[in-house]
């Protein structure tokens, strides 16, 4: 059982015994999240969701991750990590959370891009980050705990393996990366981003992170081309096939992930419709006129 707010403030010392003023933050999935005021300080309180074990979550990972995107400046400070419990507290960071709607404009697209280059450009992380391996893994999840999975789930396991084979012509060096840039994960500090919820963090293929960034954000081919221009500092052809293909892998882990929750989570969320969209997502990628030229494009060097 998972510890309560109460219980955490009382496990760290310059907290016990002096006013503070909490208040549960909305917007999680997975865990609980709190905003806790002491004194003129503010901190965010990360209380861990039961069975996050089987979403590939490593709590130390995550601390590790987090530790070290800070000192690139663009994540918030840690300042506690409860064992063995795996509370994480970090500095809370003011600014406005980011969504679909305020993150659509040119400015904001290039601000995120160079907040993922910061990541990518900073200290090594720990562990590593496959999108192929954690979407296997996912499966086996579901499966044993017998959840129901689409009939042509097949079929996507076998194009997701073609990509794989295609994408191992031209492997990227693996960079510390992020792997979950949802809108909710970007707060805008004005001249820039910080970015929160480390979970997944790990060593990988950076475009993954801007596959990621730009299918959660459903980003068109010009505002795809405004992400890649802003990390590279140049489009191309490659590039931009490489991004599509990395949008339908994550796409396919974020549906698979969600079958992962069908079978373990006891929040009141509604998994299954949230996977089912991604899935849509997923297959409309795979059967774009484009997706031929996109693995021919990456099958060849840039």
């Amino acid at each position: 059982m998972s510890m309560s707010i109460e219980s955490v403030i009382q496990r760290i010392p310059e907290w016990k015994g002096r006013d503070s003023q909490v208040t549960e933050l909305g917007g999680g999935i997975t865990n609980r999240n709190y905003r806790v005021e002491v004194g003129d300080d503010a901190f965010v309180v990360r209380i861990p969701g039961e069975d996050t074990h089987y979403l590939g979550i490593d709590r130390e990972r995550e601390y590790q991750c987090n530790v070290a995107a800070s000192k690139s400046g663009v994540a918030p400070e840690v300042t506690h990590f409860l064992r063995p419990e795996n509370v994480l507290i970090t500095r809370f960071v003011g600014g406005r959370v980011m969504s679909l709607e305020t993150m659509g404009n040119e400015e904001a697209i290039r601000k995120a891009a160079r907040a993922i280059r910061l990541i990518h450009g900073g200290p090594a992380f720990p562990g590593t980050f496959s999108v192929f391996r954690v979407t296997e893994s996912y499966r086996e999840v579901a499966e044993h705990h017998n959840v129901v999975l689409p009939d042509r789930i097949d079929w996507m396991f076998e194009r997701m393996e073609e990509i794989e084979r295609t994408l191992s012509y031209h492997p990227q060096t693996d960079l510390p990366c992020h792997n979950d840039l949802l809108s909710a994960n970007f707060i805008d500090c004005r001249e820039y981003f910080k970015i929160i919820d480390w979970e997944y963090g790990g060593m990988g293929d950076p475009y993954f992170d801007l596959g990621n960034f730009a299918a959660h954000h459903l980003l068109r081919d010009k505002q795809d081309d405004l992400v890649l221009d802003e990390y590279f500092g140049e489009t191309s052809q490659f590039k931009r096939a490489r991004l599509n293909i990395f949008k339908g892998l994550s796409d396919f882990r974020e549906a698979m992930w969600a079958m992962v929750q069908i079978g373990v989570s006891s929040l009141d969320v509604d998994y299954r419709d949230y996977g089912n969209t991604f899935f849509d997502r997923f297959i409309k990628r795979i059967d774009d006129p484009r997706f031929p030229q996109w693995l021919n494009q990456i099958s060849r060097s840039e």
